[in-house]
């Protein structure tokens, strides 16, 4: 019964953050209609669902974040999709995410999946904190990928749990090990996350978790 009424409000807080997610005013622009990538961008893809899944990230990504307030969240109005004729696979600039039509063009199984990934990567970067700029790259890319990871959209090519060099290596390694620290501390990520608003420490790993990060990379690489 108690598993049925926490199952019960943790749809009511989804389903609450859904609402406000609404909120954000979203932009989507195929810069590169006229390119390969932009015309398999419209066909098999398109504004409506990019749209819908742009509100569905944001309302996945407070929840994990636990960001149940405006206070406890980033103040963006607009977040700006552009599909655009570059390499790479996407980037984020404040609140402007671009995606490559070349990858999309490239992309040889449901890039419609793929690219919802993507975007819940990206939005991710809308949303979370960065530790004003102290914390490593790896890290913030690690817990983008980690967003992703939950909302279950990881990619097949992804690296195994216990795989990677370093835990801060970022994208698919460092998600997996943080994965491993939150079902040892449910919500760690979450308030990871607050924790990074005003800046960045390692130590913040033994204040929410009681050992040091290269401890636990050491347990979670064994």
């Amino acid at each position: 019964m108690a598993h049925k009424i926490s199952s019960f409000l943790s749809f009511l807080a989804i389903l609450a953050a859904l609402q406000l997610a609404t909120a954000v005013d979203y932009t989507v622009t195929n810069t590169a209609a006229a390119t390969p990538g932009g015309v398999k961008f419209n066909n098999d893809i398109g504004v409506e669902y990019t749209t819908q899944t742009l509100v569905s990230a944001t309302s996945f990504i407070w929840t994990t974040f636990q960001q149940n307030t405006e206070s406890d969240r980033k103040n963006v109005a607009t977040v700006n999709v552009f599909i655009d004729d570059m390499d790479g696979v996407a980037y984020t600039s404040n609140d402007e995410i671009h995606i490559s039509a070349n990858y999309i063009q490239g992309y040889s199984g449901d890039v419609r999946t793929e690219i919802t990934g993507v975007l819940y990567h990206e939005m991710v970067h809308v949303w979370q904190w960065n530790g004003n700029g102290q914390a490593s790259g790896g890290l913030i890319e690690g817990i983008a990928d980690y967003v992703r990871l939950k909302a279950g959209y990881a990619p097949s090519h992804w690296v195994q749990p216990g795989e990677g060099d370093r835990w801060d290596q970022g994208y698919d390694v460092t998600a997996r090990f943080l994965d491993y620290c939150n079902g040892l501390r449910d919500g760690f990520v979450a308030e990871l996350n607050k924790k990074m608003r005003g800046g960045y420490n390692n130590a913040f790993f033994v204040e929410l978790l009681g050992k040091t990060v290269d401890e636990l990379w050491a347990e979670y690489k064994a």
